[in-house]
């Protein structure tokens, strides 16, 4: 596959190919890839996850689970020690072939292969900013810089990274504000700005918060996190009316499997809140989504997990690998792309009496279509002119299954009142209004 280098779209709400078409960032999250996995494996994983429609995967060079400390699948450390015996970040593991670059490399190269990007963490935060994890603590805002300007060399010519700074953790000082900034700037000199930079922040915040102003900040992040209970339409509505206008996604929504409120005991997030997640974010003006599954992240070969309460993970990666949310996945990416995502706009006011939390209903309404999310099945109420008094058809599409439902002509000369075909959790509905006039095809089929 030929990639394109990627950029912002005139409107500032969307990521494009060069050629002008949209690019829509679906991401797994598999931060432990390149730490963990063996190439065997590696092209495994990437295989599944290409066949299923994802686009890029989320990776961390240094990684989270002891990731300087503990050796890869290979036996090799990303970095040297100096003379002192301390890691050094000016001494990377670059001799021969399976050193820890080398691997790193052979992955980038595997999965640009398949028509994957790698949207790839320099370092997980607790390498600046320890909070929590086990670091070590490595960067100033001195070898920041000549670390992003070495990694940020290193990968000038793959076609398929987008640099991710940050990894879950917050700005709190200016010395991590300086590490961040310093790091994103020599990776933005040394690769001449040919792929896009983001940063990724810890649960319940945005990227924008201190760095929407940045100019190296292409789009906008946020980490909705582990948590039903915590609704990202909300958290992607405080970044899409932010100025200027920058594109934003939630890169780190609940995963599939993982805890309720990192807690067992409230059970597991399942499928319906993977897909709930994916739909609210998007309809609200998100240009894509990060799907996760907690067993894939870490890429946890056997259960228990040592340093983990009982409970905590529940399926190995390759168990995970086939969840049901991954798979349904591509019905969204799908969805949007088969109308003119470039022109839809959120627009929830649309929805008298609107209900908030699990009930609340986001509007995507584009030149000649409109498409709105009933997460429970619930009745899906529009106000009269919603699309501007034009001859209507209607559809429902299924967000499990990927199929669209044809209901007929339908008016907006007032009020719209449908009620989908099934509710109840786990029975969560598109509703899908075009201009008869366009001629589309079933919501799904894309050209």
């Amino acid at each position: 596959m030929r990639f394109q280098q990627l950029r912002i779209h005139e409107n500032k709400r969307h990521i494009m190919n060069q050629d002008g078409t949209p690019f829509f960032y679906l991401a797994d999250t598999a931060w432990e890839l390149f730490h963990r996995l063996t190439r065997e494996e590696a092209q495994m994983y990437l295989d599944v996850r290409a066949q299923a429609g994802f686009t890029a995967i989320q990776a961390v060079a240094l990684a989270e689970f002891d990731g300087v400390r503990i050796p890869n699948a290979y036996g090799r450390y990303p970095l040297k020690k100096d003379e002192s015996g301390e890691w050094d970040i000016d001494l990377p593991d670059t001799d021969g072939e399976y050193s820890y670059w080398d691997h790193v490399d052979f992955i980038v190269k595997e999965a640009e292969e398949r028509g994957l990007y790698i949207a790839m963490l320099p370092a997980w935060g607790d390498k600046f900013n320890i909070m929590w994890g086990k670091g070590p603590l490595l960067f100033t805002p001195d070898n920041a810089a000549r670390y992003g300007k070495w990694i940020g060399t290193r990968y000038t010519d793959s076609p398929n990274i987008i640099w991710v700074m940050g990894g879950d953790r917050l700005l709190d000082t200016r010395a991590h504000f300086d590490i961040i900034n310093n790091m994103a700037k020599s990776i933005r000199t040394a690769d001449s700005g040919r792929h896009l930079i983001t940063f990724h922040p810890t649960g319940g915040h945005h990227s924008s918060t201190a760095l929407h102003d940045e100019a190296w900040l292409d789009f906008n992040m946020i980490q909705s996190g582990h948590d039903r209970k915590r609704f990202n339409y909300m958290m992607i509505e405080k970044d899409y009316k932010r100025t200027p206008h920058k594109p934003v996604i939630d890169a780190e929504p609940g995963y599939e499997d993982h805890p309720d409120a990192f807690n067992p005991q409230n059970g597991y997030l399942d499928a319906a809140d993977a897909r709930q997640f994916a739909y609210m974010s998007l309809f609200t003006g998100a240009c894509g989504h990060t799907y996760g599954n907690h067993s894939i992240w870490g890429m946890i070969k056997s259960i228990p997990v040592e340093g983990f309460q009982p409970g905590h993970f529940c399926v190995t990666w390759k168990q995970a690998l086939y969840s049901p949310g991954a798979g349904q996945m591509r019905h969204a990416k799908n969805l949007v792309l088969s109308r003119n995502f470039l022109t839809g706009e959120p627009a929830s006011e649309l929805v008298p009496d609107p209900m908030g939390g699990v009930l609340h209903m986001p509007v995507l309404r584009g030149v000649d279509y409109l498409m709105a999310y009933s997460a429970q099945g619930q009745p899906v109420r529009l106000k009269a002119g919603c699309m501007r008094n034009r001859p209507l058809t209607g559809w429902w599409y299924d967000p499990r299954l990927g199929k669209a439902e044809h209901i007929g002509d339908v008016s907006d000369e007032q009020d719209i009142f449908l009620v989908p075909p099934s509710g109840g959790r786990g029975n969560d509905w598109v509703l899908v209004l075009d201009e008869k006039a366009k001629g589309y095809e079933a919501p799904g089929i894309i050209n």
